[in-house]
């Protein structure tokens, strides 16, 4: 008896070294990882003082004073990390291993699996690296995701001008102003270099790093239903530059031709991939608008009528509750 008990906790403080705890990287130098990163997972801080953090393996013996240094020490264990060739075995996600099919759902598909964390997933296809550039004839990339924000910190913008379904001037110059919350904008990379080249980081205060773009794109008529095609655009800008009081713009310096158009936002994270959010189940992060440019900068005849059936569409549509 006295055995099973000692072995279990021996296995339960085992275990606890394998337990990690996403924290955001250093606002300006994602580089450095947080300053006691290794000391909170590993239990080398000053609980386990000792001899845990000389060998940055986080398995300290003893109490007491030495505490706050082999929490560095440890630190410069999970640095020597990023350089290594091998995959740490405090990272492997064990439900990657699970195709979901545990509980069967009608139409559900299974979940590709692995027990290393895919860390070779590309070698199963022909396509080059994606290795900073942006192929156009497609590509595998092995950087990670990265870090996800907590749901209260889910980035979403809203466009205010031009208003949605408003009417601007043939080649006149306007202004795109767009209002952006829960995220951290003016981190930007170069894109023909770095394009999804590192993983997603979060600022302090657990906000995506990253920044934004607004693409306008000429439509049919306010009620066109086919797809756009995504390669072709009327106007295209990232807004590289930090928020001002919440605000991105971008200057359409000579306007746009006679026409219907969409405007959308790409909100992005450094490294120029879609920023990720820890639930499946959410708003939208992006917006997009619609408006109209005519030669004089007045509604066209029929606009009215555009816009009332545009109205009337969305005439009823509640709330609709996810099942």
């Amino acid at each position: 008896m006295f055995s099973r008990a000692l072995y279990l906790a021996l296995l339960g403080l085992s275990l606890s070294t394998f337990t990690t705890q996403a924290l955001p990287l250093d606002a300006r130098n994602p580089q450095v990882t947080t300053s006691s990163v290794t000391a909170r997972n590993n239990g080398n801080g000053g609980g386990q003082g000792g001899q845990g953090g000389n060998n940055g393996n986080g398995n300290g013996k003893g109490k007491g004073g030495n505490g706050g240094n082999n929490g560095n020490n440890g630190n410069n264990g999970n640095k020597d990390a990023q350089t290594s060739l091998k995959l740490d075995p405090r990272v492997i996600c064990p439900a990657f291993a699970n195709d979901g099919q545990d509980v069967p759902v009608a139409g559900q598909v299974a979940s590709l699996t692995s027990t290393n964390n895919f860390i070779n997933f590309c070698l199963l296809s022909d396509l080059p690296l994606t290795n900073g550039q942006q192929i156009t004839g497609g590509s595998c990339n092995p950087a990670p995701i990265g870090l996800i924000p907590n749901i209260d910190n889910m980035p979403s913008s809203k466009f205010v001008n031009p208003p949605n379904l408003g009417i601007i001037k043939a080649n006149t110059a306007f202004t795109v102003e767009m209002n952006i919350q829960n995220m951290e904008t003016g981190f930007f990379v170069n894109a023909q270099k770095n394009y999804f080249a590192a993983p997603q980081v979060l600022n302090n205060d657990g906000q995506i790093q990253g920044h934004s773009h607004v693409v306008i794109e000429k439509i049919t008529s306010l009620q066109q239903t086919q797809p756009t095609n995504p390669s072709i655009f009327a106007f295209f800008k990232g807004l590289n530059a930090a928020a001002n009081g919440g605000k991105l713009t971008a200057d359409v310096t000579n306007g746009l031709p006679a026409g219907v158009y969409r405007l959308s936002s790409i909100n992005t994270s450094t490294n120029h991939q879609p920023v990720i959010v820890p639930v499946a189940q959410h708003g939208s992060l992006d917006d997009a608008i619609y408006f109209t440019i005519t030669e004089d900068g007045n509604p066209p005849p029929e606009a009215d009528d555009a816009v009332d059936a545009a109205a009337d569409g969305n005439a009823g549509q509640g709330n609709l509750a996810a099942p």
